[in-house]
């Protein structure tokens, strides 16, 4: 079927064009797009290449919510008009037939997608909040597999919406919370979200403030920015036994850490991958519908999909720190 898609070039050139898509098979299901979330950090490494995905033009995207429109006859529990979330399509090629490489190509006005990996979505959460349900899940899983406990001290470097859904998830289970990012507007949002300390290394002596707040060390540090200059001074923070989360991705090479810090404080690792699968997308949607998750504070920018190529050399400029979560409109 044909369809708009938001496609990135070689030259990291991006374009709103026409596509099509694979035709819908017996357990598949054919969805309209209603909003898709961006996720800066995957996406752009993706478009930038520290992630490999596949040869350009790429199509990125994994996160979307919409309205069926079609459901394949091997498939049960759709229906037309169901309003659901996802994230992929199967197949996408130019109208040349070039074929666009997948990551996973959620950005798009239509998307045809294996039923299995598409849910409804519950009737309290907002449609275009939603559409960033993998974020959250991000951080409650990496939050789930190192288990804070009441009273910890949890150390997070990153203030990006995976951060601060750690430190949200974090604040839920009565942890001390320390939040640590270069920009002010993310450090008050990590407060709104259940800081209970934000430090600015451009501003502090990040150091000695962690040594005035936690003498002994934090129990957990969740590095979240995916900045392999973190690492080492992100480890010396912990305690003696204590947790170390390798919440960032930091690309396709080798990464290197000091041995000899995290070997002498016996320091556990944690290398949470995705998002968690189900349980952590409907805890993450119902933590949004009931409002005890205040994710609507991340959206910063709410663009139409025409407006998304514009968003996104903007983003990928470097100049420009204001956007954190972003959302694309593509129908209604």
């Amino acid at each position: 079927m044909k369809a708009k898609a938001l496609i990135c070039s070689k030259d990291q050139e991006f374009t709103l064009e026409p596509v099509v898509l694979g035709n819908q098979q017996p357990d598949q299901v054919t969805i309209r797009t209603l909003w898709s979330g961006v996720s800066i950090g995957t996406e752009f490494a993706f478009i930038s290449g520290k992630i490999a995905l596949g040869a350009y033009p790429i199509c990125t995207g994994y996160m979307a919510t919409g309205v069926i429109e079609g459901a394949g006859s091997s498939t049960s529990g759709f229906k037309n008009g169901d309003l659901v979330y996802f994230g992929s399509n199967v197949q996408m090629t130019k109208e040349s037939g070039e074929r666009v490489t997948l990551g996973n190509g959620a950005h798009a006005s239509h998307a045809v997608c294996t039923a299995t990996a598409v849910a409804h979505l519950p009737k309290d959460v907002p449609v275009d909040l939603a559409s960033s349900f993998v974020m959250p899940g991000v951080g409650l899983h990496g939050t789930d597999i190192s288990n804070p406990r009441l009273g910890d001290k949890v150390l997070v470097f990153g203030a990006g919406l995976v951060g601060l859904s750690s430190i949200a998830w974090s604040n839920f289970r009565g942890c001390e919370v320390i939040a640590v990012d270069q920009d002010q507007v993310r450090l008050e949002l990590a407060l709104s979200l259940g800081a209970t300390h934000t430090l600015n290394p451009s501003q502090v002596n990040l150091d000695l403030e962690l040594k005035r707040l936690a003498p002994g060390g934090v129990d957990v540090v969740i590095e979240a920015t995916g900045d392999p200059e973190n690492i080492d001074r992100a480890i010396a923070a912990t305690k003696i036994e204590g947790k170390f989360v390798w919440q960032g991705h930091y690309g396709q090479g080798p990464v290197s850490f000091d041995f000899v810090t995290a070997h002498a404080k016996r320091v556990r690792m944690f290398f949470p991958r995705g998002d968690g699968g189900e349980a952590a997308r409907k805890a993450s949607l119902r933590a949004m519908g009931s409002g005890a998750l205040k994710w609507d504070r991340t959206i910063t920018h709410r663009v139409e999909a025409c407006e998304a190529p514009a968003l996104y050399r903007r983003i990928n400029s470097l100049k420009n720190t204001d956007v954190i979560g972003a959302l694309i409109h593509w129908s209604g």
